[in-house]
């Protein structure tokens, strides 16, 4: 998205000049507008069939929506302008005008927005209008374009004329859609004239003024990939001539969004660096910063993120799984994010805190009692602390709980106009588990949604649960190695492990051991990592932050404790225990390797793991090859040098390097490329020659890194004894402006072949790995899609993008299909030939 600004004297309104094939993006933009709309409740089309998998399902229109439909598509709407400017939308990285977020139950959302088309003589203006939502326009007080396809998450195309005077036409867009849950909401409109646009601001700030925003706003960043005990810093590409006001609030990804801390600073003029001193200490995790820049119409928002811990070094070892499992507690008693997980700690540990406990129930209620989307999340361990710890709770309290426990809507065939998602492999287990709980402990109560006794709930949910356990035990899971999404699986696997019957409970406790099995193979120094079904930036970049990792730390003894109680504490205070054999597996001694072979989920997730002592890479091989992705994460490398030391590729989504739309920038792809791996080699071509954009790019966890050496079309990172490398055949160019600066990698072109290696060592190791990369023969034919590496004395490794993996000319087809692992122990033995890794 680039315009390119016109001088102009001070007194008037700041312009930009659009041309052809560029975006309007420059705005006034009022305060969001919200109602809740949740229409009339109505039993909905139960379409689970058990067959789980990656994207957006196709569930029907909910009750929000036919209501939405029929009262407020194509109605009559007065032009708005007396609304006060919130902000000002800037030409940035994103091409489109988005406020793309998520709203926990049905809401309609609409922001008004106005500027400014100046043309020295009457002209019709030729634009194409893409949007999410529904877009109405009018020009100089008069309606000039109607497009309302309000298709859920799905972009719709068209293109309008707008009839413009000589002179100054103002422009009005009111912009809106229904949300439920997440919830992509945007509108682009691109210019299809080659005679150029002026587009004006509407308000009261001089060129300079608005350029100053427009660059603080595009290039902003914080200064580390994590703030260990030290103030919270955020660079900015340019500096302001005068002192700004900013505004800076960080919030908690949680359901909740707490805001942690709160800071009113100043940008002093010819500064590009802010400190805000008062933002340091607060609770580890990945967060977001919300900043708003300069005051009033003449100001804009801005949303990053950044890392927070108090200590880079993990925790001192406890010997036994039952001390790891009470510290685990202690901990969450005391620093547990606000959720009904926390409750199940200060029960088991007598952690005496009535203020917290009874904010967090009365919470945890209001959550349920509306309906909220992922409330699922929060009933299974409400329903533990009933079922444990009901007789130890003030009988008010148990009296409430049962109230809401009973009036809940515990599926889609009970009458609902919320939004909660109930058709996902998670919220599947989550909202089965809920109903076969709430069954168990209210038996011979009426539970009003359905009319059914306890009983009868309950029966139904372990036919329910046996078809999910079909599926996944079948299949495996969709959202493999999730750091998002496996704590949530253990939310209902674990309640399953602990209070059902014993033919569930059986069958849960072998899908719990699967599952750590798979987080023992994919940990490396503490910290869970590797392809994943399902990813978000707030898990990728977070290292040890996300809720899993705690799970690694109990289970295998190394690693941080971190707020995330979403499944923790019912672990912590269960019985259950992980396979003894996992903990080598996590922490492999010095020169011994594991690799590690197997499929997950309905659509094949083959997934290849290889890891050392000090490096590890991860894939998923031959996925989706050349389809539109959603939030697969193909291939990742991890060191253990650092906590935050990581990389991988991935073909962008969107055009925002901080945005949030499923695939982002940074998880998921666009396109999704072809993927083989080999012990410690992986080959990958990206086609994206149809796609947004043109280009793939490598993410580098810079602050984790000892050594980076970025050259031609090499990238050699170093972190402690672990090292990697990668190679792109149309070259490697180190991103040194914006906000991705120091983090990004990118190769330009649609066509291009990657090569990831890792290796490990002491002492002249990193010197040895530099050679072995010198003596390496790597060679991407286009015209074939073809990409060849040959190690120095190994065979070739040859990816054909039609017929995939090939090892000295002989085809090397993925053949474990099971959803258990197969290993491979330490395969250096066989020497560095087909059978044995290359660089380690």
């Amino acid at each position: 998205m680039e315009t390119e600004s016109i001088k102009q004297p001070d007194n008037m309104a700041p312009a930009y000049s659009v041309v052809e094939g560029q975006t309007i993006t420059a705005w006034a933009v009022s305060a969001l507008i919200e109602r809740y709309f949740p229409g009339e409740p109505a039993p909905a089309e139960d379409r689970v069939n058990y067959r789980f998998i990656n994207g957006f399902v196709d569930v029907g229109d909910l009750p929000c929506r036919k209501a939405f439909w029929s009262t407020m598509v194509g109605r009559a709407l007065e032009p708005d302008t007396s609304w006060p400017t919130e902000s000002l939308y800037l030409p940035g990285s994103n091409r489109r005008v988005e406020f793309t977020s998520f709203w926990h139950v049905p809401t309609h959302v609409r922001r008004w927005l106005k500027g400014t088309f100046r043309t020295d003589a009457p002209r019709r203006l030729n634009l194409a209008l893409k949007t999410c939502g529904g877009v109405r326009i009018w020009v100089n007080g008069q309606e000039a374009s109607r497009f309302e396809p309000f298709r859920r998450n799905v972009e719709s195309a068209t293109e309008i004329a707008l009839t413009l005077e000589a002179g100054d036409n103002e422009v009005l867009v009111h912009t809106e859609d229904l949300a439920e849950r997440d919830t992509t909401w945007f509108f682009e409109l691109e210019m299809l004239d080659s005679e150029p646009l002026s587009v004006l601001l509407p308000v009261a700030l001089d060129q300079n003024e608005v350029r100053e925003l427009e660059a603080l706003s595009r290039g902003v960043r914080p200064a580390r990939d994590v703030f260990v005990n030290q103030p919270l810093e955020i660079v900015f590409d340019a500096a302001p001539a005068h002192d700004l006001p900013v505004e800076l609030k960080v919030v908690g990804h949680g359901h909740e969004r707490p805001v942690l801390a709160h800071s009113k600073l100043t940008l002093r003029a010819q500064q590009s660096r802010l400190i805000a001193e008062e933002v340091c200490g607060i609770a580890d995790g990945y967060h977001g910063v919300h900043m708003t820049i300069g005051s009033g119409p003449g100001s804009v928002t801005r949303v990053i993120d950044a890392a927070f811990m108090s200590s880079l070094s993990p925790l001192p070892v406890e010997t036994s799984l039952s001390a790891r499992k009470r510290q685990a507690l202690e901990y969450s008693a005391r620093f547990g994010a606000n959720r009904a997980g926390r409750l199940i700690a200060m029960m088991e540990t007598g952690h005496h805190d009535p203020k917290s406990f009874d904010r967090i129930v009365d919470a945890t209620l209001a959550s349920i009692d509306a309906r909220e989307d992922c409330s699922d999340f929060i009933m299974v361990p409400l329903l533990w602390l009933l079922g444990a710890y009901g007789d130890r709770m003030p009988e008010a309290i148990v009296e409430r709980i049962r109230r809401s426990v009973l009036s809940y809507r515990y599926w889609v065939d009970e009458p609902g106009n919320d939004a909660m998602w109930f058709w996902s492999e998670n919220h599947v287990l989550c909202f089965h588990t809920s109903q076969l709980l709430a069954g168990l402990l209210l038996p011979d109560a009426v539970f009003p949604a359905s009319g059914r006794t306890g009983r009868q709930q309950a029966e139904l949910a372990a036919e329910r649960l046996g078809r999910w356990f079909d599926s996944v035990e079948a299949h495996g899971l969709a959202e493999w190695n999730s750091a998002a999404y496996y704590p949530i699986d253990f939310i209902g696997l674990l309640a399953l492990e602990r209070w059902a019957e014993s033919g569930i409970a059986d069958r849960a406790r072998g899908q719990i051991d699967l599952i750590f099995r798979m987080i023992a193979l994919h940990t490396l120094a503490g910290v869970p990592a590797g392809s994943q079904g399902r990813a978000y930036d707030k898990e990728l970049r977070a290292g040890p932050l996300t809720e899993l990792a705690p799970f690694a730390q109990v289970a295998f003894g190394t690693g941080w404790l971190n707020n995330g109680v979403a499944a923790l504490t019912m672990f912590c205070a269960g019985s259950y225990e992980p396979p003894a054999d996992l903990t080598e597996l996590a922490a492999l001694p010095g020169g011994r390797s594991v690799e590690a072979r197997y499929s997950q989920g309905l659509e094949s997730g083959k997934l290849v793991l290889f890891k050392n002592e000090a490096a590890q890479l991860s894939t998923v091989v031959d996925h989706k090859t050349g389809r539109k992705g959603h939030q697969q994460h193909v291939l990742d490398i991890r060191l253990a040098g650092h906590p935050m030391a990581r990389l991988w590729v991935n073909h962008p989504g969107e055009d925002d390097p901080w945005g949030n739309q499923r695939p982002s920038y940074w998880a998921g792809n666009g396109i999704l490329p072809r993927v083989a791996q080999h012990r410690d080699v992986a080959l990958l071509i990206e086609d994206t020659s149809d796609a947004r954009h043109a280009w793939t790019h490598a993410y580098i966890g810079r602050d984790g890194l000892d050594d980076l050496i970025v050259e031609g079309k090499w990238l050699i990172a170093r972190s402690g004894r672990g090292f990697s490398a990668l190679w792109a055949s149309n070259g490697v160019e180190l991103i040194t402006e914006g906000p991705t600066a120091g983090r990004e990698a990118r190769s330009y072109g649609s066509l291009c072949g990657w090569a990831a290696i890792v290796g490990c060592g002491n002492g002249d190791a990193f010197k040895a790995f530099l050679e072995r990369l010198c003596q390496t023969t790597v060679a991407f034919d286009p015209a074939l899609r073809l990409l060849t590496l040959t190690p120095p004395g190994g065979a070739a490794l040859s990816l054909s993008y039609a017929d995939g993996l090939s090892i000295g000319g002989r085809p090397r087809p993925f053949t474990h299909d099971q959803p258990h692992p197969i290993l491979t122990h330490d395969s250096a033995a066989s020497g560095a030939g087909t059978d044995g890794p290359f660089y380690s």
